[in-house]
């Protein structure tokens, strides 16, 4: 089973270097795909040489992995944000949870870097919730058998829970393969922002979203002062 790593990027390129440089082992089996949405930093001279594909569309994370997987060849796809470390042995993990029909798609726990007690219950508990709800969010580096992804069509281009609502629909095919093995995700927007803002406003945001407010409401909240493309 071949995969291929599909990374929306826009403005990462303190970050970028760290991911892409932990999959270069894989090359042989790993297929890398960057899709940038028009960054205005050394993103893409960063990626350039690091990547299988290089893919520059308008902003909009959707679209842009939507767009990745469009270029994308291998027999599964893994969606992996540009701030996130996968863990040691992340393709065999992947491989053996997509060996049979027990599980179509799944996803990574994960942990923040840098950490302390309070990201380390946020984790906790985005992980726990996880295998309650069988939903999933970005962070965790979702993978799915390619044809899965195409038949349902890809993700909604929706500026915001478009992670949210595309596992909405996929755990009614099968249960997500919820692995132990954990990504490591930059904790630095939850300390910029606050650690304890930040868990009501996302809790704020998802509770909203199921009560039927658009996404594009959403946003502006997420986003104060501007506004996200789609």
């Amino acid at each position: 089973m071949r995969l291929s790593v599909i990374i929306p990027t826009l403005n990462e390129q303190d970050t970028l270097q760290r991911t892409l440089s932990g999959l270069q082992h894989w090359r042989d089996d790993v297929e890398i795909i960057v899709v940038d949405g028009g960054s205005t930093d050394r993103t893409r001279d960063i990626a350039a040489p690091l990547v299988d594909h290089l893919r520059v569309t308008a902003p909009g994370r959707a679209r842009q992995m939507n767009a990745g997987a469009e270029l994308a060849t291998g027999d599964a796809l893994l969606f992996l944000h540009a701030d996130t470390l996968l863990p040691s042995g992340f393709l065999a993990l992947i491989r053996q949870a997509l060996a049979d029909e027990t599980h179509l798609w799944g996803r990574f726990d994960l942990c923040f870097e840098p950490r302390n007690r309070r990201l380390d219950l946020v984790a906790w508990m985005i992980n726990k919730r996880s295998r309650v709800t069988r939903i999933c969010t970005g962070d965790q580096g979702i993978f799915m058998l390619t044809q899965v992804f195409r038949d349902f069509g890809g993700f909604r281009n929706i500026p915001l829970m478009e992670d949210i609502q595309f596992t909405r629909r996929l755990r009614y095919l099968t249960p997500p393969a919820c692995l132990d093995a954990k990504v490591v995700t930059s904790s630095r927007r939850w300390i910029e922002k606050g650690i304890g803002r930040t868990i009501v406003l996302m809790w704020w945001l998802r509770l909203l979203y199921w009560l039927g407010v658009s996404p594009d409401r959403l946003v502006r909240l997420y986003y104060p002062g501007r506004s996200e493309q789609t």
